[in-house]
């Protein structure tokens, strides 16, 4: 089973940036697609941006146009660049592969990003 690090969150005030990783422990990024979620207290995870096999990407919305997910096969890695974050961005991030409405892999921690106003 593959497992999923995320990593690189923190505390940060608004306008700022973070970059956060998603480790796999397997060489599947590249063969398959995958996205960043979010999650808060109280809500689903929802996603936030995805990257295909073909790397096309897709946004949500809420974060177009300020974060950009990009993949580093040969270091099993995908990433989130974070750019002019909201205090709306707070939340618990975590990735993973999307597959007919669900997820390959078992969910990791997550990474904790808290934006202040």
């Amino acid at each position: 089973q593959v497992q999923l690090v995320e990593s690189g969150g923190g505390l940060v005030q608004a306008g700022e940036s973070l970059r956060l990783s998603c480790k796999a422990s397997a060489n599947v990024v590249g063969l398959v697609s995958f996205a960043w979620y979010r999650q808060t207290p109280g809500n689903t995870r929802e996603q936030v941006a995805v990257i295909r096999v073909d790397g096309t990407t897709n946004y949500d919305d809420s974060v177009k146009g300020r974060f950009t997910i990009s993949r580093d096969s040969a270091r099993n890695t995908v990433y989130l660049q974070m750019n002019s974050l909201r205090p709306e961005d707070t939340a618990i991030y975590y990735c993973n592969s999307p597959r007919s409405g669900t997820n390959r892999y078992e969910w990791g921690q997550g990474t904790q990003v808290t934006v202040s106003s």
